[in-house]
């Protein structure tokens, strides 16, 4: 199985090096493009094209495929879920989309994956579990949206959260969801090369909302074995707690502000740092290592006793709302 994780990972990434220039070809022929000055907070030179939507749907289809997961029955829900999110996204990269549109699509997505039995079983009460579902999917892919906001950023950090989600489906048993965090791995790879290290190609919407969607399912659907609830739901939380944080302060900071929370303004994480005389590649890299560190506390605290666990959970929180005063409140 781990040399199976390896292979679908160097398949994924050869995949998304295969599928970058079509895609990039087909952002331009459907006008799928970023132009500079389009907005305040944009301040790229040159027309890019929003090309991961593509990438990410594709190495998934493909890769799923050739791994032979298409069929299972976690996958297929999730496949099909992320076309509506695909179409959503893309329309929105064409047209720039209103948010109730936007949450529309997010929706329906969530509503898919729950008619088809992918959901939480945290309280027992259907009812309520339900809605838990839909608040962590919409409020996901918004938040992989929302902290897309440097190149390389939300690219990276969906290399730290399938990462560790991979490792820990592994380890849990389910194997197809390990097998489909791979996937993840190495398409999250492949973009962040593009985006990153090149700069050819932005996520858009279409593809930080996919690669959140995917994300926040695959957390979903992975069950810690033989461990107490106590010690493991918030596992998820903490996995990611990078695009929650940011999605968090820019939330915050704009209702107090009385500003609208979907417009789109230079108020992330990412540009406070930079402000604070922080370089924009170790703006970048800061939040990837806080992410890295989050996680290695998410793992740590599912083989602790429930009491710990939860002062671990509770220290990380405390912390972030620290960082939020902090960010927003400092003079």
């Amino acid at each position: 199985m781990f040399f199976q994780l390896i292979s679908t990972i160097l398949l994924a990434v050869f995949l998304s090096v295969i599928a970058a220039p079509i895609s990039i070809s087909l952002a331009w022929r459907f006008k799928l493009i970023d132009r500079p000055g389009s907005e305040a907070h944009k301040i790229h030179s040159q027309p890019m094209p929003r090309a991961g939507g593509f990438i990410i749907f594709f190495v998934i289809i493909a890769g799923s495929a050739l791994s032979g997961i298409i069929t299972s029955n976690l996958i297929v829900p999730v496949i099909l879920a992320s076309v509506i999110i695909l179409a959503f996204g893309i329309w929105d990269d064409i047209n720039g989309i209103i948010a109730p549109w936007k949450m529309l699509g997010q929706l329906l997505a969530a509503l898919l994956l729950i008619w088809q039995g992918v959901m939480v079983h945290f309280t027992g009460i259907y009812a309520f579990d339900i809605l838990i579902t839909i608040f962590w999917v919409v409020g996901i892919t918004n938040a992989y949206n929302l902290v897309d906001s440097m190149d390389g950023l939300a690219a990276g950090l969906g290399v730290i959260t399938s990462l560790f989600l991979m490792i820990g489906t592994f380890q849990a048993g389910q194997e197809s969801l390990a097998i489909f965090g791979a996937i993840l791995l190495g398409c999250s790879i492949g973009v962040f090369y593009f985006n990153f290290s090149l700069s050819r190609l932005f996520l858009g919407d279409s593809g930080a909302q996919l690669l959140g969607f995917t994300l926040a399912s695959l957390a979903l659907a992975y069950t810690p074995p033989d461990l107490p609830q106590a010690s493991s739901w918030f596992v998820p939380i903490l996995l990611f707690s990078i695009p929650i944080f940011d999605t968090t302060l820019v939330t915050v900071s704009r209702l107090r502000k009385n500003l609208p929370i979907y417009k789109a303004s230079r108020d992330h994480t990412y540009h406070r740092l930079v402000e604070l005389g922080v370089s924009p590649l170790k703006s970048v890299f800061m939040m990837h290592l806080a992410a890295v560190a989050v996680d290695l506390f998410a793992f740590l605290a599912l083989f602790l006793p429930p009491l710990w666990a939860n002062v671990i959970f509770g220290s990380v929180f405390l912390t972030g709302l620290y960082a939020i005063f902090w960010f927003d409140f400092r003079k």
